[in-house]
């Protein structure tokens, strides 16, 4: 291990850690099935389980009386995944984008909770206090309170259209342009006023470690997905492919994607073992490891996040990304 990680390592590792403790609970809490083992207590219509992230950036913002398409993204200042969310039970949506030719679903379109997701969003809501009572007694009072004044010390500095978890990443796994009202239209309210003892410690989190990313990819080829994951741990001899997913924490479907955009930028080579033609090895090019020690010099160097940010900077600071139903942190 790194004796010396850089701060947005720290960071990751903080918030995968919490997210992960807090899916957990949520799977222990939550009728819910899955692929591999089916519905819990044999529960035939139990949703499918998902992550924090549909949590932080969907469930939250759907109220009784139910919410457009459009002003759920400007709450949340991000994109989520309404077509997964339906089929997978936790909302319906009126009009229904899968009965027609478009599967994206119109900006006014309402957006309630079912029963499943009713359910769903009375389990999440004290979740993030629990977590954080549980690492206040695990690692000190103190401590968690001093993780969290410096957190806010520079995420009340950030620009105030972040949203308040990772963007979940499309295909690239660089940020894309948030999601905009039609012409004309406000863009999401300031958060002023803001108490940041009051925000979740993941939002502190993810705010600081996404202004980090975003301050990494605005000169950067790289995006910190890359970088910081599966480039991070290739080498010029070679590292087996079906390796990768537990070195790296990313799943194999992201590995995958990731070894495409490698590829395609010439920084890998991906082809079977000269020792043994069944086994894949993917072997970092000369320019892979060019980008590996640029990437990592980045990482370490990147000090402006919490200072006054260029125009170009806050630009991007107020992108997100598209999608796709799982959530991307970085190491």
């Amino acid at each position: 291990m790194n004796p010396d990680p850089p701060l947005p390592t720290l960071l990751s590792w903080a918030l995968v850690a919490f997210t992960i403790e807090l899916d957990n609970e949520f799977e222990h809490r939550m009728p819910h099935r899955t692929a591999r083992h089916g519905a819990t207590g044999g529960a035939a219509r139990a949703p499918w389980l998902v992550s924090f992230g549909m949590w932080m950036t969907c469930m939250r913002f759907v109220g009784e009386d139910g919410i457009t398409v459009r002003e759920l993204e400007r709450a949340a200042r991000a994109r989520t995944n309404f077509a997964g969310m339906q089929r997978w039970g936790y909302i319906s949506l009126d009009p229904d984008p899968s009965k027609g030719r478009s599967k994206q679903p119109r900006p006014d379109a309402l957006v309630r909770a079912t029963l499943a997701g009713r359910m769903a969003q009375e389990i999440w809501h004290p979740l993030p206090a629990d977590i954080e009572e549980r690492w206040r007694d695990r690692f000190g009072e103190g401590e968690i309170v001093c993780l969290r004044e410096h957190l806010w010390s520079i995420a009340g500095r950030l620009p105030a259209d972040l949203p308040d978890c990772l963007p979940i990443l499309g295909y690239g796994l660089f940020c894309s342009p948030p999601p905009r009202g039609r012409a004309g239209e406000p863009a999401p309210a300031e958060r002023s006023g803001e108490d940041g003892s009051l925000l979740p410690l993941p939002v502190l989190l993810s705010r600081v470690l996404l202004a980090f990313a975003l301050e990494l990819e605005a000169d950067s080829t790289v995006p910190p997905a890359v970088g910081a994951n599966v480039l991070r741990v290739l080498k010029e001899a070679g590292v087996r492919s079906r390796d990768l997913p537990g070195l790296t924490g990313v799943s194999k479907e992201a590995t995958a994607m990731t070894l495409g955009l490698l590829e395609k930028a010439g920084f890998a080579v991906v082809g079977p073992d000269s020792a043994d033609s069944r086994t894949i090895v993917v072997r970092v090019t000369a320019k892979g490891r060019r980008a590996q020690d640029a990437f990592a010099e980045r990482s370490r160097a990147s000090k402006r996040v919490g200072k006054p940010i260029s125009s170009a900077t806050s630009r991007r600071c107020s992108w997100r990304s598209p999608a796709t139903g799982t959530a991307s942190h970085h190491d």
